[in-house]
């Protein structure tokens, strides 16, 4: 299973044990997180496209590091 989501003005791919680098956040190191603007959710043959966004769709994250500069 996978989504696309959207934060900071761009889309990325994520499934579980993805880790990403993405615009600012206001969020610290240790802290969950939920982005709800989910575009896509598939698993296997399925798929929920959002118009613009998936209806009740969200992914939970956990923020492991906060680069500053």
């Amino acid at each position: 299973m996978y989504a696309v989501i959207e934060t900071g003005g761009k889309q990325y791919r994520v499934e579980v044990g993805t880790e990403l680098e993405v615009e600012t956040l206001d969020a610290e190191p240790g802290q969950a997180i939920t982005l709800d603007r989910v575009l896509l959710v598939a698993d296997g043959d399925d798929a929920a496209i959002g118009r613009p966004l998936v209806a009740d769709a969200a992914v939970h994250a956990e923020v492991v590091r906060r680069d500053r500069g």
